[in-house]
């Protein structure tokens, strides 16, 4: 039998992040996941204002402002700016480094996943994505993006909340969830950080066990809080 190659996430880092920032910071979740997904990352398209102590080789970057510059996930942003060129990003990365089967978000690269989760779900063939892993994700509240959340996204997902999030609140995380059709909702004690320790280790590899490399399908996931 021939070997199976691992499943390969395209890696959505937070605001503020860059690609090597969010690498560096997820080197135990790509320790866990060897031999069953790879994880590539890609710097967000926006240079968000660095401060003194931000390497100026490696400037923060953000998937899209609700005001000028700054970005605040609980703000209803009347002219949210800069989403577009962020979703063409993710679509140039799937098809110029791909083949990719799903992807991985933390906090506004999660809200992003999940906004393209819901143009995959209706049919967008710029995101040939089977499923999604959502760390510390919300909905955006801006209104120009209600349309993203109007219809249930039918897209198997799985959902990492941290009780104790003080940037992302566990509530935020929980409702964007039920945008969802049958998400897979992980729980866990600590804050605003993608976990590894053993019991969010095992819901990882049971979530990617449903799906095969190159499939384009998965099997049915059930719903349920882990």
């Amino acid at each position: 039998m021939a070997d199976v190659r691992p499943l390969r996430l395209l890696a959505l880092h937070g605001y503020r992040q860059s690609e090597r920032r969010f690498r560096q910071r997820t080197g135990s979740l790509r320790k866990a996941l060897r031999g069953r997904a790879e994880l590539v990352a890609i710097d967000a398209p926006h240079l968000v204002p660095s401060t003194e102590d931000e390497a100026s080789d490696d400037p923060p970057r953000g998937w899209w402002f609700s005001r000028p510059g700054a970005f605040e996930a609980s703000e209803a942003a009347e002219r949210p700016a800069g989403l577009e060129e962020s979703l063409e990003a993710v679509a140039r990365a799937l098809e110029e480094r791909g083949p990719f089967d799903g992807l991985l978000g933390f906090s506004q690269g999660a809200a992003l996943a999940a906004m393209v989760c819901a143009l995959r779900a209706r049919g967008d063939r710029r995101f040939p994505i089977t499923f999604a892993i959502l760390v510390a994700a919300f909905a955006s509240r801006a209104p120009a993006h209600d349309h993203f959340y109007r219809e249930p996204i039918c897209l198997p997902s799985l959902h990492v909340v941290g009780d104790t999030d003080a940037v992302i609140a566990a509530q935020l995380s929980a409702e964007l969830a039920q945008c969802f059709v049958e998400p897979v909702v992980v729980r866990h004690p600590g804050g605003h950080f993608v976990p590894v320790a053993a019991p969010q280790k095992q819901a990882y590899l049971d979530f990617l066990g449903r799906f095969c490399p190159g499939q384009g399908q998965a099997e049915q996931p059930g719903a349920g809080v882990v």
